[in-house]
């Protein structure tokens, strides 16, 4: 008998992930290792909310013998929370990346924010590795406050796993955001009013990062644990009214599921897919457009600016003020819309103060934005 198709769906989405990556690094692809399939009993997902915590595990939960990768191959880390999206994704990418030549690691952050939180990280690091999933980090960290708990937390996951993928000179690190994600994603851009970027939602590849359960829901996640025999642990934060995508995902999502109809969760992700190929295009028109207004002194010509579409011309002033120094995370639509003014409804007005530190002036004919400490 066959995987569980919860099962059978994750493991496909990664190994097309993970193909890609052996394809970009020139891995030749070796031959499956062939063994009679046996399905694990299922077992009872924990209940959300609980504090069960990862227990020992004896044998890959396919039932299939691991053959690993050669030593020296190249390696893939997944971000390993413990909760059922991760671990499942992990699961499926220690069962796929032997295959196809790669070596496949985790790494799972201690935010520091819940009492246990340590101990609980070091489960979890426990559990992969006797998934054959190596080398495994637990990795604490220290969350700042700067934008918010919740963005504050992410900054420092990311800084994580960055470094840990920078040590172990890693080819790529593998995310288990899901559909559900997804449809939060959009709805919190939508709530921000922040444009098509903020729409689009979380692209399924960008620099070292991959998603490949995006294309998939949460349900799948939890039955491919359950099918497995994989008891996973349930952030309380995921539920906690105090944060903002928590609210989304217990008060919002359900309400619109309720007087819409079904399949909203999948038409939100539909529309972040069709939100990113407009802004991946017009954020090509914006690469290039500004690459020919741009000044020999780096200053952009207002006159050709102006004769942008508008949704051109302020991707074009973004540009220019990331690479003046802005944060991307504390540059919002209010800011680019004051800076367009600059360009559209010129009277005079004085320089523009940015995040950042950066300053956007207009002076003959021209927009300059710089460090206010330059």
């Amino acid at each position: 008998m066959g995987p569980h198709p919860a099962v059978a769906a994750i493991r496909l989405a990664v190994r097309r992930t993970l193909a890609d990556l052996a394809a970009e690094a020139g891995v030749p692809v070796a031959a499956p290792v062939r063994a009679p399939q046996s399905r694990p009993a299922a077992a009872a997902l924990v209940p959300a909310g609980a504090t069960t915590l990862i227990g020992n595990a004896r044998r890959h939960p396919s039932g299939l013998p691991r053959t690993p990768a050669a030593p020296g191959s190249p390696l893939v880390l997944v971000a390993v929370s413990g909760g059922a999206d991760s671990m499942a994704l992990a699961t499926a990418t220690a069962f796929e990346a032997p295959k196809l030549g790669l070596r496949v690691g985790a790494v799972t952050v201690d935010h520091g924010l819940q009492a246990g939180s340590a101990e609980r990280a070091e489960q979890v690091a426990v559990r992969l590795r006797e998934l054959g999933l190596d080398p495994v980090e637990a990795v604490p960290v220290r969350v700042g406050r700067d934008g918010g708990p919740e963005n504050a937390a992410r900054d420092a996951r990311y800084a994580a796993l960055d470094a840990a993928a920078d040590r172990h000179g890693a080819l790529a690190v593998l995310l288990g955001h899901t559909r559900d994600d997804q449809a939060e994603t959009v709805l919190l851009g939508l709530a921000r009013g922040s444009g098509a970027r903020s729409l689009a939602g979380m692209p399924a590849q960008k620099g070292r990062y991959r998603r490949p359960l995006l294309e998939l829901d949460r349900a799948a996640t939890r039955q491919a644990c359950s099918a497995q025999s994989i008891p996973v642990w349930d952030d309380p934060h995921n539920s906690d009214p105090a944060y903002t995508r928590a609210r989304v995902r217990h008060e919002v999502l359900p309400v619109l599921e309720k007087h819409l109809g079904g399949g909203v969760v999948e038409a939100l992700a539909r529309t972040a897919r069709l939100f990113r190929d407009d802004a991946d295009a017009l954020d090509q028109w914006a690469a290039l457009a500004e690459r020919d207004l741009r000044t020999a002194e780096g200053s952009l010509d207002v006159g050709r600016l102006a004769e942008l579409p508008p949704a051109v011309r302020r991707r074009v002033l973004r540009r220019a003020a990331l690479r003046a120094g802005c944060p991307a995370g504390g540059l919002f639509a209010r800011h680019l819309e004051s800076v367009d003014l600059l360009v559209t409804g010129w009277r005079g007005q004085g320089p523009l103060h940015l995040p950042g530190g950066v300053e956007a002036t207009r002076r003959c004919g021209t927009l300059v934005f710089r460090r206010q400490s330059d």
